[in-house]
């Protein structure tokens, strides 16, 4: 198609959408069918990629309309957008005629011809992030002298222009050394280490030479890649998701944790750090800021995207409003939805082509098969018209209880192991069970036995606070990373156990005093800030029945069946009640 040439794809008969000039009660010509929804504004997107097949999904919902521009004919978004407009985005014709026929424009790439987004917002055409910001962040190098001007804490960095720059910098900040493309870099492309002085020139070459625009980074010396996804309404408010953790191969995103494994205050940290960071931005929408946490604890900023992101993507499943609804309803002006989780843990996995063509297809085909039978993943599939390797052809995302129990159902679905955890086998146990001394066993097998009933995994150990202090510490401190969501502690004599796990352990502890020793009397001082509930002496069944209410509370079937059980139990008393009233006391006991 000639520069400059769109074409647009009719969908439902429509076509066109209304200018944004005119007013909204006003607008709509007597031969266009009307937009009924949560907004009467058509709202357009530049590109028509995976972010924007999602943000199509997500307005369906809602009785929102979205029009996209894409290159592309057969672009993702393009099966399901309300229309398709086919134009590049460095095409400043193509992208004016697009935008004047929508309510408000937005974005899902930010790599767009923003000099004639400028003309347009003059032209008083509405878009959501502005222009100002399009125009910071599509140079990297712009981006970050923005965010120091702020305050914003990053690596250290600064510019080169030639061979003697590059080695200034090198010799300034070390090795390895961050070098970056200012423009057009993503998903790994535009940026290259130097791991010494003499690959600068190698590095350099691969970017493009000195004229392509580079800058270099100071190396971030950073434990974890963090990310926060930030919405802002056109009224200033914001709405911040849980902060998640980036693992990256190849410096392509791989994998997406949320919530991130990371200490409360460096959640609060990276929230505040990414909060100000979209502060210092223009417009309304959803942000992404990606960060790093440093050894020392502190949190960098890494960059910046005026879109929903690829670090988004298991809000889908994972969050009351996904990143998608919400970019929606901030750039209509809509009130932002509710972006905490509803679920305890999710995990997303990229699908990256490993293989091009037919058989790259084949073998994410296999991997989206095995998916199906993982109980809590749900697969997104681009349906992208080809196939490269290390291309985003599509994501899964596993929900479920805790991290390691989505942890281990992406390795099995990964290892492609015959048998794929259900998320409630003995690998992921729910309950521990522990006693200082085998001689408690006797009573705190009894919580086994209820828990067999129930069909609920778990696991016995021997933790004795006094003779193995160091073993107690570990499995304290590392129990609900193991995906354990309750402990039982049963201990006689000193009876410090439970106390003792309870001050290690943000899990619930229910404490069993064994009879013949002074334990519930100890149980029942444990001094505040340690909070245990203590049982019936002996009464282990007690503990575990307490153990599986607080269960419940993630899992709505065992809920059912504790109603069941109470059930059960009331026809036992009244089955017994009623063959006491026919035998007698006497025969009925003479019957037992």
């Amino acid at each position: 198609m000639p520069n400059g040439a769109s074409s647009v794809q009719l969908k439902n008969h429509i076509t066109c959408c209304r200018s944004s000039k005119e007013d909204s009660s006003s607008s709509v010509r007597q031969d266009e069918i009307s937009v009924h929804g949560v907004s009467n504004k058509v709202v357009g997107v530049l590109g028509g990629g995976q972010l924007g097949q999602m943000l199509c999904q997500a307005a369906s919902q809602m009785g929102i309309k979205v029009m996209v521009s894409d290159p592309l004919e057969n672009c993702p978004a393009s099966a399901l957008a309300y229309g398709h407009v086919v134009g590049r985005f460095d095409d400043s014709a193509a992208v004016e005629e697009f935008a004047k026929r929508c309510g408000v424009l937005t974005f899902e790439i930010e790599h767009v011809d923003v000099a004639a987004l400028e003309k347009l917002e003059q032209e008083g055409v509405d878009c959501q992030p502005k222009a100002s910001t399009i125009r910071i962040i599509q140079d990297k190098y712009l981006q970050k002298i923005h965010f120091s001007q702020h305050g914003i804490p990053m690596p250290e960095f600064r510019e080169i222009n030639d061979e003697e720059s590059a080695r200034e910098a090198g010799d300034s900040f070390g090795y390895p050394l961050m070098i970056k493309s200012k423009r057009l870099a993503y998903d790994g492309r535009g940026n290259a280490v130097a791991h010494t002085k003499e690959d600068l020139s190698s590095c350099v070459a691969a970017l493009g030479g000195y004229g392509h625009g580079l800058y270099v980074e100071k190396w971030a010396p950073f434990v974890a890649e963090l990310a926060v996804i930030v919405a802002r309404g056109r009224d200033g408010s914001l709405s911040c998701y849980p902060v998640i953790e980036t693992i990256h191969k190849d410096n392509i995103c791989h994998i997406v944790k949320a919530p991130a494994e990371i200490p409360w205050k460096i959640k609060e940290l990276a929230t505040d750090v990414a909060q100000r960071a979209v502060r210092s931005l223009d417009g309304a929408g959803v942000f992404a800021v990606e960060l790093f946490l440093t050894k020392d604890e502190q949190i960098l900023l890494n960059e910046v995207a005026p879109r929903p992101h690829n670090s988004g993507h298991q809000t889908i499943e994972s969050c009351y409003t996904s990143q998608y609804e919400q970019h929606l309803r901030a750039v209509l002006g809509l009130p932002l939805g509710d972006s905490s989780m509803k679920i305890p843990a999710a995990i997303m996995y990229n699908l990256l082509g490993e293989e091009e063509g037919e058989q790259g297809f084949a073998l994410a085909h296999q991997l989206i098969g095995r998916a199906l039978n993982v109980p809590g993943a749900s697969v997104h599939w681009y349906n992208k018209p080809e196939i490269r390797k290390q291309r985003k052809m599509g994501h899964i995302t596993i929900v479920g209880p805790s991290m390691v129990n989505v942890e281990n159902k992406l390795k099995s679905l990964l290892s492609k192991e015959d048998k794929i955890s259900d998320g409630l086998s003995q690998a992921t146990p729910l309950v521990g069970i522990i006693m200082g001394s085998d001689s408690d066993l006797p009573i705190m097998k009894e919580a086994a036995k209820v828990l067999d009933i129930f069909g609920v995994p778990y696991e016995v150990r021997i933790v004795s606070a006094h003779r193995t202090p160091e073993l107690m510490n570990v499995y304290a401190k590392s129990a609900h990373k193991r995906g354990i969501q309750v402990i039982i502690a049963g201990a006689g004599g000193a009876a410090h156990l439970p106390g003792m796990v309870a001050s290690e352990t943000p899990l619930p502890v229910v404490s069993v005093p064994i009879r013949g020793s002074r334990s519930v009397l100890y149980m029942l001082q444990i001094p505040r800030g340690i909070p245990t509930a203590t049982v019936g002496i002996n009464n282990a069944e007690n503990a575990v029945l307490l153990a599986l209410r607080t269960l419940a509370i993630l899992y709505p079937d065992m809920q059912a069946s504790m109603i069941q059980y109470q059930q059960d139990m009331t026809d036992d008393v009244l089955r017994k009640g009623d063959k006491l009233m026919d035998l007698g006391w006497k025969g009925y006991l003479d019957s037992r």
